[in-house]
């Protein structure tokens, strides 16, 4: 737990004198704030989890739910979780966190810099006693945040063990959106997908991704970029990644979304995940000395 003596000698020590600032954020839990001419934005030590970046004269592009629970050993309900070693439920371990353990884990701050506008800020986790109780395997993971006029994530893992390691991992950005139903993703088409709604089954996506019902999908072998389109917002997402070989796009629709305690009511209509991934057959071997990293260049644009 961290208390406000800790955030102010974290701040003191890296914060950035009206820039980017380390601050008690929700639920006590320490965030860094970070406010430039050309973006303001928040990252917390609680999961590494962005949740919240607004390029300068755009409004919020992340979706966060009002009734996210603000506590340890709970996940942040939107903005951007960072799921891994594994993503949805644990194969092997119903009892196990899903999306894995390392979002609703306190990170380090190790570092924030700014240059040319644009706020970098660097956090870190590695295995320990509680991690390899789930999953035994020595690892290091960075991760980095860059706020500007685009934001940049880049999520990198080191094996430092003496095995190879095999993982999931995922991005999972929440974004915000006028109206779900009225939004267009394209940059999928003709692509194959599982559809997570009808047991897996594969299937071919015919143009662009328009959401109508529940929709949880795994798009695969996919690197292009991809563009959100918000007729309501009247704006463009534009959304390039690499070291990704799969996009996840979910949307919990009306009746799921009001099963999920910590999901605001009519919050499924106000977001779409679209998730930088690598996945079940996807999934990534690291082996042992060496890393991997995959990593989302976000942009807004106004039509």
């Amino acid at each position: 737990m961290h208390n406000v003596a800790n955030i102010s000698a974290l701040n003191h020590r890296l914060g950035i004198l009206r820039i980017a600032e380390v601050v008690e954020g929700n639920g006590g839990l320490p965030r860094v704030r970070v406010t430039t001419d050309g973006a303001a934005g928040d990252i917390y030590l609680h999961g590494a989890h962005v949740t919240s970046w607004r390029p300068k004269d755009a409004e919020e592009v992340l979706f966060l739910s009002d009734r996210s629970r603000w506590q340890d050993g709970t996940a942040i309900r939107g903005g951007v979780p960072i799921c891994f070693p594994w993503f949805g439920g644990k194969a092997d371990d119903p009892k196990a966190l899903a999306h894995g353990f390392v979002r609703t884990k306190s990170w380090q701050l190790e570092s924030i810099e700014n240059s040319g506008g644009c706020v970098a800020v660097c956090m870190s986790t590695d295995s320990d006693e509680v991690t390899r109780r789930w999953w035994p395997a020595d690892f290091r993971l960075t991760y980095r945040a860059s706020f500007g006029s685009k934001l940049k994530l880049d999520l990198e893992l080191q094996n430092t063990g003496s095995e190879p390691l095999r993982f999931e991992e995922a991005l999972h950005a929440y974004f915000r959106v006028g109206d779900v139903r009225s939004a267009l993703l394209t940059g999928l088409d003709s692509v194959h997908y599982l559809d997570k709604t009808d047991l897996y089954r594969e299937k071919v996506q015919h143009g662009d991704v328009q959401i109508s019902a529940e929709t949880d999908r795994v798009y695969l072998a996919t690197q292009n970029a991809l563009t959100l389109s918000d007729s309501v917002m009247r704006r463009r997402v534009s959304i390039r990644k690499w070291n990704s070989l799969t996009t996840v796009v979910w949307n919990p629709w009306m009746e799921k979304s009001e099963a999920i305690s910590d999901f605001d009511d009519g919050g499924w209509s106000e977001m779409l995940c679209v998730e930088t991934s690598n996945v079940l057959g996807y999934a990534v071997e690291v082996e042992p000395g060496q890393s991997h990293s995959l990593g989302v260049l976000i942009e807004v644009s106004s039509f």
